[in-house]
């Protein structure tokens, strides 16, 4: 399926104020676009998001995130000794972060920075449930 969640941070490192945008298609294969905003997460969901901030935390001071796609793949979660691995799903962040003191932008991916891979099942949960994944 060709989903995504975009969040929007109107004003960088400050992470209690966002829109987010959810793309999928819907059960027709039309493609929809829903719009939300920190209010419309409802509570179960909130400790999800927390995992995404997390992550963009770890840019640090310089770099604030402004915008962030998340896109649902998989990752390798063990590797036996016979070299056999599992994969599981999880959340893929690419990151658009403006600098603090220049204001010049850059993008960040899980290439630089493997945190952006969230392989919290809340993670997953939430990208599911905001593309619509659980319930058509």
């Amino acid at each position: 399926m060709n989903a995504e969640i975009q969040i929007q941070f109107p004003q960088p490192g400050q992470w209690q104020k966002f829109s987010m945008t959810a793309v999928y298609q819907d059960a027709e294969g039309y493609t929809r676009t829903d719009r939300y905003t920190q209010d419309d997460i409802p509570a179960e969901q909130a400790p999800a998001m927390s995992a995404v901030v997390a992550a963009l935390v770890g840019l640090g001071e310089d770099w604030q995130a402004v915008h962030v796609w998340a896109r649902l793949g998989k990752d390798v979660l063990t590797l036996a000794e016979d070299g056999a691995y599992t994969m599981i799903d999880a959340v893929s962040l690419t990151v658009e972060a403006v600098h603090a003191e220049t204001k010049g932008r850059r993008i960040f991916t899980v290439y630089d920075y493997p945190e952006f891979i969230i392989t919290d099942p809340g993670a997953v949960a939430f990208f599911k449930y905001f593309t619509k994944q659980n319930h058509e």
